[in-house]
């Protein structure tokens, strides 16, 4: 990972991308499967996610984001991910932005690079259209946190 980019993601999404950068591509899809399965279940408020969540079309599964922005000064960012069990891949990667940019502040998750996930290096393990998959989710999270910190 470029010193640049180390500077701009937040420590714990930096953290997951050294992970992923440290090992070798079957580890790397080992990694990401073993994600999938530490995905938070939903809240009760968005139990029916097609109503209620933001489905991310360019997945190749079907899955659902919602975003949440506190009103605090921080304006602390909460993800919430809706993907099929037998979606894996799509889990692993929603459960990489859950556990990278949970919490965070939404300047810090504004200042993502938007190609950030090319530093995971998955590109050798998966398709170029599950990592544009991945690409969709960080576009819409941040569109929802610049639709929610500009009201």
């Amino acid at each position: 990972m470029t010193d640049s980019m180390s500077r701009t993601l937040p420590p714990q999404l930096a953290e997951l991308v050294d992970d992923f950068a440290g090992v070798g591509p079957k580890d790397r899809l080992q990694m990401l499967l073993e994600l999938s399965r530490e995905l938070p279940e939903l809240p009760e408020r968005y139990a029916d996610a097609a109503d209620t969540m933001e489905q991310v079309h360019e997945c190749q599964s079907p899955l659902f984001l919602a975003v949440e922005v506190d009103s605090d000064p921080e304006r602390r960012v909460h993800l919430f991910f809706s993907a099929p069990p037998e979606a894996p891949t799509t889990r692993g990667f929603a459960s990489i932005m859950h556990t990278g940019l949970d919490g965070e502040a939404a300047d810090d998750v504004l200042a993502v690079p938007d190609d950030f996930y090319t530093a995971l290096g998955l590109g050798e393990a998966v398709s170029p259209l599950r990592l544009r998959g991945m690409a969709a989710m960080l576009a819409r999270i941040k569109k929802q946190v610049r639709a929610a910190t500009a009201a």
